[in-house]
């Protein structure tokens, strides 16, 4: 019988990761792409750092929601065909006009989506594999991401520089239907619905809500406020780099070079998104020593971005990147589904600290956009990356608490969040 069940599994694992490669794309739509088009009709950073910050607004409201859905839902592939259908619309709406509202309502359809998607794959990912292979599978699901991200970056340049910047947009939608596609191949009756949403066979239902699940766990809220610092520098840095350099080169070649940042990052990520799944299988340090690491790259990261706003600055600036980003790739839905796990609340719990973290990356492009325009790019960059020390410093002060709760420990089933220690 076990034999069979992990037959089933490995049948559904290709869909699986392909859908994280192609989800990747659909994710970030033309995200780092948008500051260099609407730079090209007339915008000012400011209000690019604006109209960003209205979707990730939009994304954060929604993450809670979005998981207490999921958690809900026996329909698990539903919440990957919408947002692949808002990222073709969000896509159309802003060809069709550069307006603020239009742009801005772009803006929050993509957010809507990458609300959903991520605790939506995290739940099929559960529901096919099981705990005991959530770690290793969502270690390649971030990798085949990393790479579905350098790829459509890759391709967004190329089309943007050889065509212009429309057939960026075209190839987002592209990517939108690709992941609805390879969803499908998954089958519904292959994904566990109680073990997709982390509850144990037999186990009592935890209807908490996700603020409850979140205030009521001490370990997810250190975790949950570390990424809101981390993300409050980091959210902006990729598309003011983009931005500085353009600015300065002066030239038509944006779309090339904001790929580049793309591409070297995402090169980077899928490394250490496979490094991050075997460290955190380690007993001594594990994830707590991957997000640390994580957490020193970002000031680092805005002090050479501060000091190399230079088409060859690409290379450090992003492969910083490469390694904040790919640890916490994977380092973030294993602790969460460690934390919780038997509570029957992993996707509430994803999305409430996706919520926290929204927070800093939705201020991020506003906070990173005027500080440009009014002290320069340089400071801006210094600024956004000293965000993270408040990171190293409650990731640091907490250290106990979070081993403790990730410690591998099973909780009995139905039980609660992991109690924060006296």
């Amino acid at each position: 019988m076990v034999m069979a069940r992990s037959s089933v599994a490995g049948d559904h694992r290709k869909p699986l990761e392909w859908l994280n490669f192609f989800m990747a794309d659909m994710q970030a739509g033309i995200g780092p792409f948008l500051g260099i088009f609407l730079l090209a009709h007339g915008w000012q950073s400011g209000w690019i750092g604006t109209v960003m910050t209205i979707g990730g607004v939009a994304g954060m409201l929604m993450t809670i929601p979005a998981g207490a859905l999921i958690d809900a839902s026996d329909r698990k592939r539903i919440f990957v065909i919408v947002p692949g259908i808002c990222t073709v619309v969000a896509s159309c709406l802003i060809l069709v006009s550069q307006e603020f509202w239009v742009v801005a309502a772009s803006q929050v359809a993509t957010a809507i989506a990458g609300a959903a998607i991520m605790p939506a794959v995290i739940a099929i990912t559960l529901g096919i594999v099981k705990r005991e292979g959530f770690s290793d599978q969502n270690g390649r699901n971030q990798a085949f991401n990393h790479a579905g991200n350098m790829v459509g970056a890759g391709l967004s340049g190329l089309l943007g520089w050889q065509f212009g910047y429309v057939w960026i947009f075209v190839l987002a939608a592209a990517f939108g239907l690709a992941s609805i596609a390879t969803v499908l191949l998954i089958p519904r009756e292959a994904i566990d619905n109680q073990a997709a949403r982390g509850m144990k066979e037999g186990g009592k239902d935890d209807k908490a809500s996700g603020i409850k699940t979140l205030l009521e766990c001490k370990p997810l809220l250190i975790l949950a406020a570390c990424l809101a610092f981390f993300h409050l520098g980091n959210g902006a840095m990729l598309p003011l780099y983009g931005l500085a350099v353009t600015a300065a080169k002066g030239d038509g070649g944006g779309s090339l070079f904001v790929a580049s940042t793309v591409v070297v990052a995402q090169a980077i990520m899928i490394g250490t998104a496979l490094l991050a799944m075997r460290m955190g299988g380690r007993k001594t340090g594990g994830y707590w020593l991957v997000m640390l690491v994580s957490f020193i790259a970002l000031p680092v990261r805005g002090l050479i971005a501060a000091h190399l706003i230079k088409t060859w600055g690409v290379f450090p600036v992003q492969m910083l990147d490469g390694i904040g980003a790919g640890l916490q790739s994977v380092a973030v839905p294993a602790l969460v589904q460690r934390i919780l796990d038997g509570t029957g609340r992993v996707n509430v719990g994803q999305g409430a600290v996706m919520t926290v973290q929204g927070v800093g990356a939705s201020l991020s492009p506003a906070i990173g956009g005027w500080l440009a325009q009014d002290l320069g790019y340089p400071t801006a960059f210094t600024i956004l990356g000293a965000f993270a020390i408040g990171s190293i410093v409650l990731w640091t002060v907490f250290a106990g608490t979070i081993r403790q709760a990730t410690g591998g420990a099973a909780k009995p089933a139905g039980a609660g969040p992991a109690p924060a220690p006296a």
